[in-house]
């Protein structure tokens, strides 16, 4: 085992404030109102979006997310099954659900009132899956109208593809305010098999977030209302666990690119864009359920791509940069030690993986049970 330390940083839990307490500065605070970027009316892109979290995220863009003050408390007290319910921002259906089992409450006439009047973002919506790629346009079509929205098939890999997405976007709406750079694969390479996998992998998930990046931010930094950029990581990128070395390095590079965009953004006079890291947690999605026996039926450990996306956007919306999304089977604190441990591994001088090692496995599971003690 390790050898214990006297000295206060070795001991304790790795959720202490020094360790899990969370610093924004005031500037990060946003009205609750209205949301300078996430609002009725502005534009939103997302890459990936024929499936999964970006088809998801598509779609929330263009209903909108009722910002805290529309729907008070009362509304969440009487319907405490809803799941993803806070004072931040509810979702239209949930709230159609809402007037539906209360429909016998006068107050049901205005909240009908407000749904009839709520618009969304202007959505642009790019994936290599063309007809996938329609679907959802047309999806979207139905909520904003066909004005609001614009498919563009494109390969993030293609620069040119690329460059013609920027295009299109900036002659039809002259911004973007929101770019969830999301498109990403998911086939198998370990560290000496699957060559043309690595290079599947990296050409989208890497170079592809590079090229969006390259391409989309110049221009939204001339842009005179401000604006955020979102890359989609994933938990693999920072815990790196054993089975598909080729995907958790693609996600590691977009953890590090992203970092670096957002300390570049921070020090570009204009201060009108940030940069915000999108890890899920277990989602079901397209990539998932590759691996899953019944590709159709979902987990109960996972969450949906609905409820990965509206928790995104709530964390987005407080200005959060790492918003690292629970699941039902990972608690928060569970992912948050099993980071710091994943870090100590550096740190300590421990075996590369220690949490997989057959000579660490058993003290790695004893510090989780021992840090979630600690909070109880």
């Amino acid at each position: 085992m390790i050898p214990k330390s006297n000295h206060s940083s070795r001991n304790g839990s790795p959720l202490r404030p020094g360790f899990g307490a969370a610093y924004k500065p005031d500037t990060m605070s946003v009205a609750d109102e209205l949301h300078p970027v996430i609002h009725a009316g502005r534009v939103a892109l997302v890459t990936g979006a024929a499936s999964g979290i970006g088809k998801a995220a598509a779609i929330e863009f263009a209903n909108g997310v009722f910002p805290r003050g529309e729907v008070g408390l009362g509304w969440i007290v009487a319907v405490g099954c809803l799941r993803r319910a806070t004072l931040r921002g509810l979702h239209i259906r949930e709230l159609i659900k809402i007037s539906t089992i209360h429909h016998a409450n006068q107050q049901t006439t205005n909240l009908t009132s407000l749904l009839t009047h709520r618009l969304g973002l202007k959505v642009a919506i790019a994936d290599l899956s063309e007809d996938a790629l329609q679907a959802v346009g047309k999806t979207l079509a139905g909520i904003v109208g066909d004005a609001n929205v614009l498919v563009v098939p494109t390969d993030v890999s293609q620069l040119d593809q690329v460059v013609r997405l920027r295009d299109k976007v900036y002659e039809a709406w002259g911004e973007v305010a929101v770019l969830l750079n999301n498109a990403g694969i998911g086939p198998k390479g370990t560290s000496w098999e699957g060559l043309d996998n690595w290079h599947k992998i990296f050409d989208v998930n890497v170079f592809g977030v590079v090229n969006v990046q390259h391409t989309f931010v110049p221009s939204m930094l001339h842009q005179e209302n401000p604006a955020m950029v979102i890359n989609t990581g994933s938990k693999q990128g920072i815990t790196n666990p054993p089975g598909n070395a080729a995907y958790n390095a693609s996600k590691a590079a977009v953890k590090s690119l992203t970092e670096g965009l957002a300390h570049e953004l921070r020090a570009n006079q204009s201060g009108n864009v940030t940069a915000h890291l999108f890890i899920p947690g277990w989602t079901f999605t397209g990539i998932t359920s590759q691996t899953s026996t019944d590709p159709s039926s979902k987990p109960a450990g996972a969450w949906t791509a609905e409820e990965t996306v509206l928790y995104m956007l709530d964390k987005v919306r407080e200005g959060e940069f790492y918003v690292l999304v629970p699941d039902n089977e990972t608690r928060r604190e569970v992912d948050q030690l099993r980071i710091m441990w994943a870090a100590a591994d550096v740190a300590e001088g421990r075996p590369a993986l220690s949490r997989w090692h057959k000579d660490w496995k058993a003290i790695y599971e004893e510090y989780v049970r021992d840090g979630l003690a600690q909070l109880e």
